[in-house]
This record gives C-alpha cells, structure tokens and sequence, in this order.
C-alpha cells in the first residue's frame, strides 16, 4: 500500500478547498507539509490529480474518479479509529493484588469503578506480594496493590494506605484475659503466621528481629482465613492486618492482644512498571483507591 491515511485526508480536504493553504490550516498542517504529503501521493502511483491554475487546484478526471472511493474508505477508517478510542474508554482493567487488599479491600472499590466504567471487565488476581511484583514487571497485570515497599529498577510505588497488624487468640484462649503481651508470652506462644516473604510476614520479622530465633511458629499458611480459623480452634496466636480481624473483633470470636513496644505498623502501596503505557483506567483506579481513603472509607475501627 502506496499511501497513508494522513495523505488520504490531505487529498480529500484539498479536493474540498481546492486550495492546499485552506486544506492544511483545516487540518491544522503547514501548507508546505500538506504540498509535500499530496506530491508524494502522486507520485508514489506516477499520477496527477488536480488540474492547477494558480492557487486553485481543482480534480482532473482521475482524482473525480477517486475521490468517492477515498471518502468511502476515510469514513471507514475514522469510525473505526472512533470504536478503538471507545474500547480504550471501557475501563477494562487487571488488577493484581495481594491477599489482604485483594480479599478484603479491592472489593470496596468495585461499585463506585463500574458506576465509572459499567462496560468494564475488571480481572483480580491474588497472590503473595513477590508474586504480584513479578506479574507487574511481566505486564501480567495493568496494576498491583501490595503490602510493602519492593526495592527493584524496573517497578514504580505509589505510596496508599496506612495499616498496622494487629495480634489476636481466641476467646476461649488463656492469653484472652492477659490483654498485653510482655517478650515472655511471645516466646513461650505458638504462632500461626503468613508464609515467608508475605507482606504481613516481612512487618511480623521486622517488629520481632530479636525474638525470631525463640519464637514458636507453629503452622504458616498462605491465606488469612486459615490462620483465623485455625487460631480461633486454639491452635495458637495469629498475627493479621487490621482489615482482616476487625469484625471477628466486633463478633467477639477473636480477640486481640497488645504488645509493648513493638512498631506493627506499614504502608500499602500501588506497584506498576516504571516503562508503561498510560491508561486512563489505572489513574481512575488509583484516583478512586486513593479518595476512598482519604474520606475514611477504609477507617479500621
């Protein structure tokens, strides 16, 4: 194919004006951009297609010829360059999101992204943070939300929401009636925790570093409903985001527990690749993340 769109609408908007001046100051070119695109039309297929007198172009017999076929097909190409606009416009989205924010925050956000996008398709995934850093990185996913920072050249962070995790055994436990919990109650405890390099793991180390050789970590599980169920049974002591255990609070089947001096508090942030195309959909979905907890939406009681 011997020609471009852009020479197409030059063509047509010549033929329209019959003058090169007032074609390209329509299509907001040069005159001089315009005269060479139009040249190179004709001679890329070794024909004329205006007669010139002047400043006045007007069609020879070849370009009257043309020119339906070129606004038949012009038309075509711009509605269809309108239905990719619309598509992009769509919202379609891939979010990926740790367990925590995926299970217990992401779902929040839904109504308010459709009422936005209500043509969209929103795809979760949720995985541990590396797991989700890696499917940022491998354009896997338009978006992630992971909770903690991930040092790593490639992968831009976007500072969310604030959390703390919070400690917690079931009612019936012994520890239920202590409240606070001295480095003694620490060792002597089973612990069912996340798995390692989870999020909720990484502040869990960090906060006990100079406990973890003592401490009695019985089970480990990847997902927070297991560590839950398995503590309220009696297993042990679990440690969780405050997102998760909150209304288990509130119904009074767990209960946490206090530590002293021990920092449990971390950031959540939005993960993307630091060479992306931008999508009006991923800045929607952050704008909204964002403004959501900015009014207290996510206000852990």
């Amino acid at each position: 194919m011997n020609f471009t769109l852009r020479q197409l609408g030059i063509f047509l908007a010549v033929a329209r004006h019959e003058n090169v001046s007032r074609a390209a100051q329509d299509l907001n070119l040069s005159q001089s951009a315009a005269s060479a695109a139009l040249q190179t039309l004709e001679q890329n297929y070794g024909m004329t297609l205006f007669e010139r007198q002047g400043n006045k172009l007007t069609l020879n017999s070849v370009g009257h010829s043309l020119r339906k076929e070129a606004e038949t097909l012009y038309a075509h190409c711009q509605q269809f360059d309108q239905v990719l606009q619309q598509h992009g416009d769509l919202g379609h989205l891939k979010v990926g999101a740790s367990f925590t924010i995926g299970n217990y925050l992401v779902v929040r956000y839904l109504a308010d992204y459709l009422a936005h996008y209500p043509d969209a398709d929103v795809d979760l995934t949720t995985s541990n943070t590396p797991d989700i850093v890696a499917k940022v990185l491998n354009y896997e996913v338009d978006v992630g939300m992971i909770e903690r920072e991930v040092q790593h050249r490639d992968l831009e962070l976007i500072p969310w929401m604030e959390d703390e995790l919070i400690v917690f055994c079931a009612a019936s436990h012994p520890l239920a009636r202590k409240g606070t919990l001295g480095n003694k109650d620490i060792r002597a405890a089973r612990w069912i925790l996340r798995e390692p390099n989870s999020g909720a793991r990484h502040t869990f180390d960090h906060a006990m570093a100079e406990l973890l050789p003592d401490i009695n970590i019985y089970r480990e599980f990847h997902h927070n409903e297991a560590i839950k169920s398995a503590v309220e049974s009696g297993l042990g002591i679990g440690c969780l985001s405050q997102v998760v255990v909150q209304n288990d609070f509130r119904n009074g089947t767990l209960v946490p527990l206090k530590l002293s001096r021990r920092d449990m508090r971390r950031r959540f942030y939005f993960a993307l690749p630091r060479k992306r195309y931008q999508k009006s959909a991923v800045d929607y979905w952050i704008d909204l993340c964002r403004q959501s907890t900015d009014t207290g939406d996510n206000r852990s009681e």
